[in-house]
């Protein structure tokens, strides 16, 4: 059984608390999570994994983190055609640009992107977001 992808880059722990959800609720339906750190994740991995899911919190003025986690979003750009993405994050400021324009990346990648938009939550995730994130696993794993 492959397993199904949970890459994240998290600088507070929110986005990470998140990863840790979705990876349980993939579990929950049967299927086996790699929830991994983007400093340790593999393109190659991604692009055979027919769905898998990335986490970043909104940085700076809205941007996704720029040292490790764009440039490995970049990357996927490029194979993300044909893929079940799902998007996830948490912020604490502003209204969640960040995750309108990386989705609408992802989706001008030719990528499926799970629901249509990104999972966000407001700083630490409370029960109703953890539930979220598993419930979101829980799709992934149908893909």
């Amino acid at each position: 059984m492959s397993k199904i992808p949970v890459v994240y880059w998290s600088q507070s722990g929110n986005t990470e608390t998140m990863a840790e959800a979705i990876g349980r609720g993939i579990a929950e339906a049967g299927k086996e999570a790699e929830v991994i750190n983007v400093s340790e994740a593999s393109l190659d991995s991604l692009k055979e994994a027919g769905a898998f899911a990335l986490g970043c919190p909104a940085m700076g003025d809205e941007v996704l983190e720029e040292d490790e986690m764009e440039p490995f979003v970049a990357e996927v750009e490029g194979f993300a055609s044909g893929k079940n993405i799902a998007l996830f994050g948490s912020y604490g400021w502003g209204d969640g640009q960040w995750m309108r324009d990386w989705t609408e990346r992802m989706k001008n990648a030719g990528a499926n992107v799970i629901n249509g938009e990104g999972l966000i939550c407001q700083e630490e995730p409370d029960d109703d977001a953890v539930a979220a994130c598993e419930g979101l696993g829980k799709q992934l794993a149908a893909f």
